[in-house]
């Protein structure tokens, strides 16, 4: 839902380590198993203090639901955005079509949601990837993993960034607060050192008003995004969020790249486009077992959520 960073693209994390050889009822006896563990595990200060996570499984629900006001991720619900990204080598014209797909997959020990995210730069399909959040039966929504295959010349050309939250010492972290508030702490929104990936979010405003394409916005929050591994020509990120619909706006704050994104359409699929693209993830996912051996591999099939 959230392009993100430098690979300009959107959500998601983690999964159990079960190799892909296990059956399904193999794989879903040690989900079960790491579920019901006592988990709780916390990490360094990546952010800055009081970033340190508490990833607890038994915060999760066993059956997903996903309706934070800042970020509702409910299944069958496609959003648009449109813009542009300028560089030293130019201008591109970028489109990102999310999709609350209705798959759930095991990852870390929590079941997720899985968004579909398509990224088009000057018309062409540059990355397609899968995404998975989850939360917490107290509000906050975590990134759990991402597998991102990117495409050049219309050609798949492999997944070299997925990450997914237990694999190679990733960790899901929190996509958006349970109470965003300013003047707190910044967060781990996720972390992945096998590929040089971290984010971390800092609330920078509330109660903004802000148009874009889609309509007008009120009482719409701003959340700065930066990596504090990166040199200071990276710069920062900044995500604008409406309360009951979600991100609307992406605008850069320095930087060699700079991305500006804003929402231009929200739909409600039909039951047959549903399908559809439930259809097109699992395929995705299939394939990611042969593209991403080492780390997508190792996760538990995705399946179509039962209602």
């Amino acid at each position: 839902m959230t392009p993100r960073g430098k690979r300009f693209t959107a959500y998601g994390t983690a999964f159990l380590l079960v190799v892909a050889s296990l059956t399904a009822a193999t794989a879903a006896t040690a989900a079960t198993a790491a579920a019901a563990a006592p988990a709780a595990t916390g990490s360094q200060e990546l952010c800055g203090p009081g970033s340190a996570l508490s990833f607890n499984r038994s915060a999760f629900p066993a059956k997903p639901l996903i309706n934070n006001q800042w970020l509702t991720l409910k299944p069958g619900m496609q959003y648009t955005t449109t813009g542009k990204v300028v560089s030293a080598d130019g201008t591109t014209v970028r489109k990102v079509v999310s999709t609350v797909t209705g798959l759930t997959k095991v990852i870390d020990g929590v079941t997720t949601i899985a968004i579909w995210d398509r990224d088009y730069s000057d018309g062409e399909l540059v990355e397609s990837e899968l995404a998975f959040f989850a939360q917490t039966t107290t509000g906050a929504v975590w990134l759990f993993g991402e597998y991102p295959e990117e495409y050049e010349n219309g050609k798949l050309a492999g997944a070299p960034s997925t990450f997914i939250s237990g694999i190679d010492k990733a960790r899901a972290g929190i996509a958006m607060q349970a109470e965003p508030h300013r003047n707190t702490p910044a967060y781990v929104q996720a972390y992945a050192p096998s590929v040089d990936f971290l984010d971390c979010g800092d609330v920078k405003y509330k109660h903004l008003c802000v148009c874009v394409p889609a309509g007008c916005y009120d009482d719409v929050m701003v959340i700065d995004e930066f990596n504090p591994l990166d040199p200071p020509t990276a710069g920062h990120q900044r995500k604008y969020y409406s309360a009951g619909t979600g991100l609307i706006k992406v605008t850069a704050v320095g930087g060699e790249d700079q991305e500006f994104l804003d929402l231009v359409n929200i739909k409600k699929l039909s039951s047959a486009e549903l399908a559809s693209v439930n259809a097109r993830a699992l395929a995705i996912d299939r394939r990611g077992y042969t593209v991403s051996k080492d780390v997508y591999a190792k996760t538990p099939r995705a399946v179509v959520s039962t209602p």
